[in-house]
């Protein structure tokens, strides 16, 4: 079974303010452990080869890395300045036509969101543009004949959907705990292990359609969510600080 799975690296911390994406300040996407995780129990059952796809400036090649420690047989980095300032809608653009460069593959998987933005949206986003059925929130997988049943749970419910191959699938954070990767696979990736970086030329889009240039939804500010929190303390007798309470909670309309 080929599998692809489409991954991101994430900032860690950085200044209040600053975007800086730098080795150091990155990390492979917690949420996309799962997915790696679920790909690599698949391979050991059925065999095949495991790609990893992302997109992103070149310090995104350390999260490459950590898939290549932990098992992955391929990295692939999407990296050209073309392609910076992508929203999820471009972002799944330059995604598909890197898969469709993959074939012949059985399953793509994502992670359910990302530590940084959170939209959820890149995973069936490029499903869409790909043609596959999509089943979100993946808890477990049973293989068949044909494919998979795919099991998703929320709100008490349980979810079963048979699914043909090729198929894509985001993996739900709950479904598998992830390994940790082994002294000798950091080595290998790191010492040893290929990050082939494709370009706008190699993936064949039209530069209007990926990038900002492709990206109908803009980021215009970032603030941070505050709150007016201040803590008042009365004290006293019980009866004086009781009537302490109820002139405050009167003072500010609370009672009447």
């Amino acid at each position: 079974m080929n599998i692809v799975c489409c991954l991101k690296s994430v900032l860690l911390a950085a200044p209040e303010r600053q975007v800086a994406r730098t080795a150091d300040l990155s990390d492979l996407n917690p949420f996309d452990r799962p997915v790696l995780e679920t790909a690599l129990r698949l391979r050991e059952e059925t065999g095949g080869c495991i790609t990893a796809l992302s997109m992103g400036p070149p310090a995104a090649a350390d999260a490459l890395r950590q898939a290549l420690a932990l098992g992955a047989d391929r990295a692939v980095l999407l990296c050209d300045r073309a392609l910076a300032g992508a929203d999820t809608l471009a972002t799944s653009t330059a995604l598909a036509a890197a898969v469709a460069r993959l074939l012949p593959y059985d399953l793509l998987l994502f992670g359910t969101r990302t530590s940084d933005s959170d939209t959820g949206q890149v995973g069936p986003q490029t499903a869409v543009r790909l043609g596959l059925p999509l089943v979100t929130w993946v808890h477990a997988l049973e293989r068949t004949a044909s494919g998979f049943v795919a099991e998703r749970r929320a709100d008490g419910f349980r979810e079963r959907f048979a699914v043909t191959l090729p198929a894509a699938m985001t993996i739900h954070p709950a479904a598998v705990t992830p390994r940790d990767e082994t002294l000798g696979g950091i080595d290998a990736a790191y010492e040893h292990g290929v990050i082939e970086t494709w370009g706008l030329d190699a993936l064949g889009c039209d530069p209007a359609e990926v990038g900002e240039a492709g990206s109908p939804t803009r980021v215009v500010s970032l603030a941070k969510k505050t709150r007016d929190r201040k803590c008042e303390l009365l004290t006293g007798a019980g009866e004086e600080v009781a009537e302490a309470l109820v002139r405050t909670l009167a003072d500010r309309g609370l009672i009447g």
